[in-house]
Formats: structure tokens, C-alpha cells, sequence
């Protein structure tokens, strides 16, 4: 259990615990799950709870569990660089799934991880393991793939050199070869992914690139294998994502900024 309740934490510090529990794999939470899960005593959360609730941070449901109120999640569209990003991505989004009728989705680096801030699917879509808001590894999905060749050399070598999980039997987990797909992925600024994340799924993957040549974030479609060959699928991908790097003020000019590995 999390030791949370060392004397001098802040309210506030408290109050972002509470709030941090919550999350896509678990979205409703009873205040005995928060208890368990910040390490707080029950009074405390349940009366940090009763705070949130009144700001319309929570909201209560009828089970008595709670939710993310709808003002948090106002609060959270005004992040500037994921909002900026979904914004101007709409258009090539909307144009590669009225194209493919696959998955199209567009995703951010967060810690050691790639987060879907946007995702577009066709009804009868190859089911996936994440939603708008998931996260995906960075060494066996497409878009992880090029958010992690253009990351720092720290990040690099932290996720080379730990743990990597085998999410399927095709699950590239050897550092040597994924440090040569990272190479290639950083020279090429694209990335084919098959089968490594979800079984029977391919991803084709490009880099967003912003005014200073830093990669931002990472389009992607995934298709159901043999479905469409994926490097016909690479140019319209690749062109969305330079055309909307260009909406970020990216230049042909200015390489991608990258640090070698």
C-alpha cells in the first residue's frame, strides 16, 4: 500500500492522489478503492472526495462510486499541446479514415510511454487494446516506435536497457535489433509495425514535426493484417504527417532534431 499519509503532505498534494487514481483501466472508483489505492485513512479521502465532488472535480453515480466530473475534463481540453494538436490533425485524420475505413490515430510521448490523444475507427475496425487517453509501449507499437527514435539518448537507453514486455510472439524484445529499427525509424521518420502490439494488427507510423524540428508527436493507421499492404499505405500517411507538421510551422529546411543512439 502507498505510504501517503507522512506528516507535512499539502492538502493539494492529497487532493491530486485522489485524482490521479482514476484513470482509462479504471474510471470508477468507490472511495474504499481510493482508500486502498493512496494509502490515505478513509476519513481523509472521503473527505477529500466530498471536496472534489462540490468543485465538480467528481462526480457521484448512482452505485456511490465516482467518476471524473465533466469541469476536470473541461479543464484537461485546455492543455495547449495535446488540444493545438487534435485540432489542426482533425482534417488529415478525417481524410485517412474516409480512405481506409481503419483505425487512424495520433499520439504524444508522456513519461515512457505514447498516449492516444485522438483516434478515429471504422465500425467494423480490428478491436484494439487502447482508447483515446490509453497508453502503448514505445518498443512494439507504430507510434511508440517513432516517438522513442526521436526521444533523448537517456530515455533511449532507460527503455532498451529495462524490462521489455512480449505482448505477442512477434514482440521485437532484443535491444540490438530495436536499436537498429530505431536508426532506421530516425533516418526514415516512419515506422511499419506487425503484429507486435495486437495480434493480427499492422501500423504504419510517421513523426509530427514542429517549427524547431522537434518531433511532437506520431500519426499512425492500423489495418487488420492482409488487409492492405502496409507501404501502400505509407505515402498518404507520410504526407498527412508533414502537411500537418507544416500547419506546425515545420519547414523542409529544418531537419528533425534527434539525438543519435
Amino acid at each position: 500500500m502507498p505510504r501517503t499519509n507522512e506528516p507535512g503532505r499539502t492538502v493539494s498534494s492529497r487532493l491530486l492522489e485522489v485524482l490521479f487514481a482514476f484513470s482509462r483501466d479504471q474510471p470508477c472508483l468507490s472511495v474504499a478503492d481510493l482508500t486502498q489505492m493512496t494509502g490515505m485513512s478513509r476519513a481523509t479521502v472521503r473527505r477529500l472526495v466530498l471536496e472534489l465532488v462540490s468543485v465538480g472535480a467528481l462526480q457521484r453515480d448512482d452505485t456511490g462510486r465516482y467518476t471524473v466530473g465533466l469541469r476536470l475534463w473541461q479543464l484537461g481540453t485546455l492543455a495547449p499541446l495535446t488540444e493545438s494538436l487534435r485540432t489542426l490533425a482533425q482534417p488529415f485524420l478525417e481524410d485517412l479514415y474516409t480512405a481506409l475505413q481503419q483505425h487512424v490515430q495520433l499520439a504524444v510521448l508522456e513519461g515512457q510511454e505514447a498516449v492516444i490523444i485522438e483516434r478515429l475507427s471504422a465500425p467494423g475496425a480490428l478491436p484494439l487494446a487502447s482508447h483515446v487517453g490509453g497508453r502503448q509501449p514505445l518498443h512494439c507499437s507504430g507510434v511508440g516506435k517513432v516517438l522513442l527514435s526521436h526521444a533523448d539518448q537517456e530515455l533511449i537507453d532507460k527503455i532498451l536497457s529495462g524490462t521489455l514486455r512480449r505482448y505477442t510472439d512477434r514482440t521485437v524484445v532484443d535491444p540490438a535489433e530495436l536499436r537498429s529499427q530505431i536508426a532506421d525509424c530516425r533516418r526514415t521518420g516512419t515506422a511499419i509495425v506487425r503484429g507486435e502490439f495486437t495480434d493480427d494488427a499492422e501500423s504504419v507510423a510517421t513523426r509530427i514535426m514542429d517549427g524547431q524540428g522537434r518531433v511532437v508527436a506520431a500519426l499512425s493507421v492500423v489495418v487488420r493484417a492482409g488487409s492492405v499492404r502496409p507501404h501502400a499505405v505509407l505515402p498518404s500517411v507520410v504526407t498527412s504527417g508533414l502537411a500537418l507538421s507544416r500547419m506546425l510551422g515545420w519547414r523542409p529546411a529544418r531537419s528533425p532534431a534527434a539525438n543519435a543512439p
